[in-house]
């Protein structure tokens, strides 16, 4: 893992705005339980028909699907069990935990220096190291919101090497219900992104909307 130096901007076109807006979905969802207010507005997303839109497109069908059942008391103790637990949760989504089996590793110091570097400081009251997924996607959401030209080498370097594989064990943790639905969109959207940046140039609106 490399770090980087600050990019300029440009501004945001629309494609851009729906990325920052999905990035900051995955962040909402993956720093707590969802509210109801939250899974109301993910039961009411506009979604192409069943068969249109491909892998993404399907991923937030399912997403719709859950949201528009889940209890939100029961989310309460689903998200306590995989990322809290006692002691520990089923699932610890840390990029340094991920990458080297142990939290508090050098993936996070190197974080830490692009976080400096990009301008993001610290928040009073987190106690969660920078590299938690939560995070990672937030700031991601806001680089890309921004059309700042660092959030290509963000993504490659701080999320892409290893949240796929957090999104495809939340998708088989014992004590998911709704976070299945939620690492399969995740897993999906994951996938689109890593196929955007590879592109050199995208038609306007190619981003599935929400």
């Amino acid at each position: 893992m490399t770090t980087m130096d600050a990019a300029p901007t440009t501004a945001p076109d629309e494609d851009d705005r729906l990325r920052a807006g999905t990035w900051a979905l995955l962040a909402a969802l993956l720093r707590r339980p969802p509210t109801a207010e939250l899974l109301a507005q993910l039961a009411a997303i506009d979604t192409p028909p069943a068969g249109e839109g491909g892998a993404l497109a399907a991923a937030w069908q399912d997403l719709r699907a859950a949201a528009a059942v889940a209890d939100p008391v029961a989310l309460e103790r689903e998200y306590h069990a995989l990322f809290i637990g006692i002691g520990r949760g089923e699932l610890l989504p840390f990029a340094s935990w991920y990458l080297t089996g142990f939290l508090m590793e050098k993936p996070l110091g190197e974080l830490r220096a692009d976080l400096a570097r990009l301008g993001f400081e610290r928040q009073p009251g987190i106690c969660e190291p920078e590299d938690h997924i939560a995070a990672l996607a937030e700031v991601l959401g806001l680089l890309i919101g921004e059309g700042s030209a660092a959030a290509a080498g963000f993504f490659a370097h701080h999320i892409e090497p290893w949240a796929g594989r957090l999104f495809a064990d939340l998708q088989t943790a014992e004590s998911a219900r709704f976070y299945r639905a939620a690492g399969r969109f995740a897993e999906a959207f994951l996938a689109f992104e890593r196929q955007y940046g590879a592109m050199p140039a995208l038609a306007p609106s190619s981003v599935p909307a929400g």
